[in-house]
Parts: C-alpha cells; structure tokens; sequence
C-alpha cells in the first residue's frame, strides 16, 4: 500500500483490521495518532462506535491515563489486563466497558527519530494480556505505521 501511495487512512484500517482479524473475533483495534500539542487523535478505529472515537479524541497523552494515552506518553508498550479494576481507567472505564471490551494493550508507534507518533491500541473481550504471535504482529505493523505516517507528514502521501 506504501508503494502504492494510498491514502494513510486506508493503511492504518488495513492494519487495524489485520490486528482484528488474527485476534479471531477477540479484539477490536485502532489507531491513534499524537498530534503536535501531545493530543490523540483518532487515525483509524472502524470497529468502535463513533460516539466511543469522540469521546478520546483529543485526550492529552499522560502516563496515567488510559493505555493508548499512557503508551503515546510513555513510548513503552502499556498492558491492561483488566480495565475495571485498573486505576488509570477510572474517569474512562465506562466506555470500552459498555461495549463488553474488558481488557487492552497499547504498542507505540515510533518514528526514526524516536518520537512517538501514535499507538496501536487492541481491546480484548476477555481479561487477558496479548498472545506472543498478536505482540510480534503489532510490533511489525507498527513500524510499517511509523513509515506511512511520517511519508504522510512529509507529504509524500495523502491523509485521506
């Protein structure tokens, strides 16, 4: 797709949709991107609603917030395992847990030059941690992120 010169949002769906798929029906995935002032905005999330989507995107990346928000504050990879009983989920657990989405694991997305340009978050419907296979899956798409994000920074390719 990068050769291609799609568009950034139609390669962080595909990757999010890859993510989803090898899940088996497990998982819903997206991506976020932290835009210039350390907030996250929405790259590519088809499987949650979009009143979920509206209600992080513009959330201030922290340490202590959430796991996409505390892995783009953070640049490591953050687990949450069980989101209703994590304290960083405590002004937001009500929304992935309306959706039955009990558990999350945020990868960064990190660009050559080591700043982080976004995550790629899964949500599980089981308390669970990710499988080795659905780590190494992730951990490669994210760098094929980073790629496409900053040829769209540069404008190499088109945003949408």
């Amino acid at each position: 797709m990068l050769g291609e010169r799609a568009p950034l949002a139609d390669i962080l769906e595909t990757m999010v949709r890859a993510v989803e798929a090898h899940a088996g029906g497990d998982a819903v995935a997206s991506v976020l991107l932290l835009d210039r002032e350390g907030r996250l905005r929405t790259g590519a999330a088809p499987g949650l609603p979009a009143d979920y989507n509206a209600a992080i995107d513009g959330l201030q990346a922290s340490p202590f917030l959430g796991t996409c928000s505390a892995a783009a504050a953070t640049g490591a990879v953050v687990l949450t395992p069980d989101i209703d009983a994590h304290p960083h989920w405590t002004s937001l657990k009500h929304l992935p847990l309306a959706l039955g989405l009990v558990a999350a694991w945020s990868q960064p997305i990190i660009g050559t030059d080591g700043a982080v340009l976004g995550t790629l978050g899964t949500y599980f419907r089981t308390t669970r941690t990710p499988r080795e296979d659905e780590r190494a899956l992730v951990a490669g798409l994210a760098a094929c992120a980073a790629v496409a994000i900053e040829q769209a920074r540069e404008g190499r390719i088109n945003w949408v």
